[in-house]
């Protein structure tokens, strides 16, 4: 058995539930990420709250899936790449943009590619942005209030790439044929 339990809402810890039965109304299913973090309402509540604020944030659900997909992809994190594959060409990004990405380049739309490599340099970086990096994503059109977001997204994909590092999720059937593996990067 693995150390990593893939919770249902009815054997999740008592914490977890509500999180579990908002994600399941939200995606008709429970991502497997998330049965793996209820282990820890402690990680699925600060997940969810974090991902609640950053969709309400000024970027654009296209813009944000692009952000998850790029971070996820820089962290070599297969079940988010996946995930968030599926979830980028739902919001309208182009397939050629998600597959610019998933190979470790950038997109064509030059607001996502802005996007894109800011968030590729913060995590390869870790945060430590020289003044280009910045002028770069400034010139772009973005403001220094979307700077911050961007951080709060890469934040919160954090937790699910390192979630899924760590617990190894089975990818649900809906997203395998997004399925991507860090070494074909």
């Amino acid at each position: 058995m693995s150390r990593y339990p893939t919770y249902t809402i009815e054997s999740a810890p008592a914490h977890s539930k509500p999180v579990l039965e908002q994600l399941h109304q939200a995606f008709g299913l429970i991502p497997n990420i998330a049965a793996k973090m209820a282990a820890s309402p402690v990680l699925i509540n600060g997940f969810i709250g974090l991902f609640e604020r950053v969709h309400s944030s000024s970027l654009t659900e296209p813009q944000i899936q692009t952000l998850l997909l790029t971070n996820a992809v820089t962290n070599a994190s297969e079940w988010p790449v996946a995930f968030h594959t599926a979830l980028a060409l739902k919001q309208g990004v182009r397939a050629e943009d998600v597959e610019a990405i998933r190979d470790g380049g950038l997109p064509a739309d030059v607001e996502l590619a802005a996007l894109s490599l800011l968030a590729r340099t913060l995590i390869e970086k870790r945060g430590r942005l020289a003044d280009s990096d910045q002028r770069r994503f400034f010139e772009a059109g973005f403001s220094a209030e979307q700077m911050l977001e961007v951080i709060a997204v890469v934040a919160a994909s954090t937790i699910t790439n390192y979630t899924s590092s760590v617990t190894e999720p089975a990818l649900e059937a809906p997203f395998e044929e997004f399925a991507w593996h860090a070494s074909a990067s």
